[in-house]
């Protein structure tokens, strides 16, 4: 993986000085070293957590699977690729559920409240990984194999685990939401459950994998608050009355399961927040997060906002849903708006400074306040800026 484009430059450097390969409770694995810190990109291990996780990991996993897709001749992309699914598939936990972080003398962290192996983040996004991971090397039968016993396993917990019919919603700060998704109230795991069943369903074209995503789908879909000329304009929150930009890929998720649904009710609802709350951030500032009440007009007011961070996870999200809707749509205010978006990268953003070095394949970690930028770059902001320039590429052929 070593390629070079101007403009629109996608630069493997980066991540090929985070990617390193260790032996691994017997086996050799693939790894991604989360922390690496301005001005010589050194690796820094964070204390209570370690020095790789299934997080990092799992995004690479998808970076080279959308890679792979358009060069798949691409020998030592499909070995990283391999190596780094296998460090995955090691940390399933024998609960089914994965834990998250290694330490440096590569035991694995099985108690910090972000490695602990439940239903979260990290076995969603394991799940998403894995079944990604799954068409490119089912040629390896082994692995696959064990990609399949993996997925079934963590898949039987999460049909346990999630709520069966009690499909009720509560008011949480004065706001109705959904009770039967991960966590309960999240919309935004919800949608990356959806990414990961998707790529399942592809797999095994099993229909309890349908009806689960259609059950997650309908919770996004009641997060979803105001429209086209009422605040926050389509917005989908993410976990009770809360909307952060991170990770927040709910239009993306229903823009993809509602053609796999063949259910326009879900890409309507995907194509509101992209047509309206989108154009309203770019309008009037990014923001880290914020939560929202609602009046007794029913009509919804902010009462807190964190304007910063602002970081490449925040953007990649609504740029997949907005290049995705381009994609069903062919409509170009779509593609225009990804542009606007990804535009982030290159200085139109509150530091007016460029994120991305496409000389370097560096990303900074993010933008701090206004005009002040954090320039270590970890694995979490090169590997998303690449699933926005691997994207935009695609978009733009």
């Amino acid at each position: 993986m070593t390629e070079h484009v101007s403009n629109d430059s996608i630069n493997f450097d980066h991540f090929n000085h985070l990617y390193k390969e260790i032996d691994f409770n017997g086996e050799k694995v693939g790894i991604v070293h989360i922390y690496s810190e301005y001005p010589d990109y050194k690796f820094e291990i964070e204390p209570k957590e370690g020095f790789t996780c299934v997080d990092d990991v799992a995004r690479a996993i998808v970076m080279i699977s959308k890679y792979l897709k358009e060069h798949d001749t691409n020998k030592e992309a499909l070995r990283k690729m391999k190596l780094l699914t296998k460090f995955v598939l090691q940390m399933q936990h024998e609960n089914g559920y994965f834990n998250n972080f290694i330490w440096n003398d590569l035991s694995i962290n099985t108690s910090y409240k972000t490695s602990v192996a439940e239903l979260n983040w990290w076995s969603l996004r394991a799940l998403w990984s894995l079944e990604s991971a799954y068409p490119l090397v089912r040629s390896d039968k082994k692995l696959a194999i064990r990609i399949e016993k993996a997925s079934d396993k963590l898949l039987a917990n999460i049909k346990r685990d999630l709520p069966k019919t009690d499909l009720k919603t509560d008011l949480k700060e004065t706001i109705e939401v959904p009770t039967w998704l991960p966590q309960k109230y999240a919309s935004d795991q919800s949608a990356l459950l959806i990414l990961g069943l998707i790529k399942n369903y592809e797999r095994t074209n099993n229909n309890d994998i349908k009806l689960l995503i259609d059950k997650l789908a309908k919770g996004i879909i009641l997060m979803q608050k105001g429209d086209a000329d009422n605040y926050p304009f389509g917005a989908f929150l993410s976990w009770q009355n809360l909307w952060h930009a991170w990770g927040n890929s709910q239009s993306y998720a229903l823009l993809k399961a509602g053609q796999l649904l063949n259910d326009q009710f879900l890409i309507d609802s995907a194509l509101k927040e992209i047509e309206n709350f989108y154009p309203y951030l770019l309008k009037n500032g990014f923001a880290e997060s914020f939560w929202i009440k609602i009046n007794e007009d029913n009509s919804y007011y902010e009462v807190k906002r964190n304007q910063y961070p602002q970081i490449a996870y925040g953007l990649r999200p609504m740029i997949w849903a907005t290049a995705e809707a381009y994609k069903y749509t062919n409509n170009k205010k779509y593609l225009n708006l990804a542009i606007d978006l990804e535009s982030w990268l290159y200085g139109n953003n509150d530091a007016e400074e460029v994120m991305y070095d496409s000389a370097t394949g560096i990303c900074f970690d993010g933008i701090i306040n206004k005009g002040e930028i954090n320039r270590n770059s970890g694995a979490e902001s090169t590997i998303e800026s690449m699933l926005i320039l691997l994207k935009m590429k695609k978009v733009r052929e």
